[in-house]
């Protein structure tokens, strides 16, 4: 018997890997002679390649960003929320393409991955990505299906970094960027809490200086450290009181060093499942990446410079309780936009959930962004007649 999927979900979906043989020469120096990147699609592309939205994903996302893989699937891709028939992102009138950023751990390219001048996997050589590298990356996707210009790029946290930067190093090729929950740099105490997390990972028995895959081995202590880290910072002090307060497990200490808090427990076990799921050396890649990122870096570190020469139109939200990618780090954005005479769309949303909150379906944060989502497809152009695009 089927399984029934709500009306509003894109239904069952099949990841697909392409494979480029172009060489991609990346920041760093080095050059990837070739690389595959994995993704998903959702609706349809128009007959003038028009309609279509890039997904750009965040520190530990991936390409699975909506609907299921199987029928027996209990949970959907990580922002079926926002992306789906009806929804803020309508699949009945954009094409969705979600990927696996190169340095991935699910699909692409990157550290698990054969390195083909030693038949053995990457591990710790894969070479640094950064944003750059990943925009690069994914313009040769877009060439792939022959979009010359994006509806539309979106991305939340790292994967806001992905869409600004996208419209700095190729203005002409989107009409809108939305940048939600994100920075134009991270800030010095961003970039220790990185820190931490890869000396939890690197320090680990396991990690064998990142060669652990010929170990029959993964750092797992190190990774659920990294991840219990992480989602103290994703999370805000209003809704871990709310979601956990003082809650003891049984009603009782135990007068010993289990978990008996409602909290730790919680940690645990994000942990656990994490360090199951995900790769040691992409975390390690990622965060780089994350830190290095500060467009104004090459425009005398003056942001309003860097935007410039965007020509397309911008949507940025913030969260009132994200301390990790706070609201004045927006505004940041905001202002170097509006000092530059760019259109900008502003929201900051009230909100419990901390930076996490951009991944949760608040009313009115849907509601904003189902808004300006109906402005990006009022800009699709019309189908362009008598011409073989």
């Amino acid at each position: 018997m089927s399984h029934e999927f709500p009306a509003d979900s894109v239904g069952l979906v099949q990841p697909q890997t392409l494979h480029f043989d172009q060489p991609l020469a990346l920041a760093c120096g080095r050059t990837l002679n070739c690389y595959d990147l994995v993704i998903e699609t959702y609706g349809t592309l128009n007959a003038d390649r028009s309609n279509a939205i890039l997904i750009c994903h965040a520190l530990s996302g991936h390409h699975h960003v909506a609907g299921y893989h199987t029928a027996d699937d209990k949970k959907p891709g990580w922002w079926d929320s926002a992306i789906g028939p009806g929804k803020p992102i309508d699949t009945n009138k954009f094409f969705v393409i979600g990927l696996n950023n190169l340095g991935g751990c699910h699909g692409s390219t990157g550290p698990g991955s054969t390195n083909p001048d030693t038949g053995k996997p990457y591990g710790p050589d894969f070479p640094i990505v950064t944003v750059q590298d990943w925009v690069n990356s994914q313009v040769r996707l877009a060439d792939h299906f022959g979009i010359d210009q994006w509806a539309a790029i979106v991305g939340g946290s790292l994967g806001g970094m992905q869409a600004l930067q996208w419209s700095i190093d190729f203005p002409e090729r989107l009409r809108h960027c939305l940048v939600i929950a994100s920075a134009p740099k991270l800030s010095a105490q961003n970039i220790a809490f990185n820190e931490v997390a890869r000396q939890a990972i690197s320090r680990d028995i396991e990690f064998h200086d990142g060669h652990y895959y010929g170990e029959d081995t993964v750092p797992r202590t190190g990774l659920m450290l990294a991840r219990m880290l992480g989602h103290i910072t994703y999370l805000s002090a209003d809704g871990m009181r709310e979601k956990f307060g003082r809650e003891l497990r049984s009603g009782n200490l135990s007068f010993d060093f289990t978990p008996q808090f409602e909290v730790e427990s919680y940690l645990r076990y994000q942990g656990e499942r994490f360090s199951t799921e995900f790769d040691a050396n992409t975390y390690l890649l990622m965060t780089k990446a994350l830190d290095y990122y500060d467009p104004a870096a090459e425009y005398g570190d003056c942001l309003a410079t860097a935007v410039a020469q965007t020509r397309c139109k911008f949507f940025v939200a913030a969260f009132t309780t994200d301390w990790r990618f706070a609201p004045e780090r927006s505004r940041e954005i905001v202002d170097a936009l509006i000092d530059a005479g760019k259109k900008v769309s502003y929201a900051e949303i009230a909100a419990d959930h901390g930076h996490d909150a951009f991944l949760i379906p608040i009313p009115r944060y849907m509601e904003v962004f189902r808004a300006y989502m109906t402005q990006v497809d009022a800009d699709v152009p019309a189908l362009t007649t008598g011409e073989g695009n």
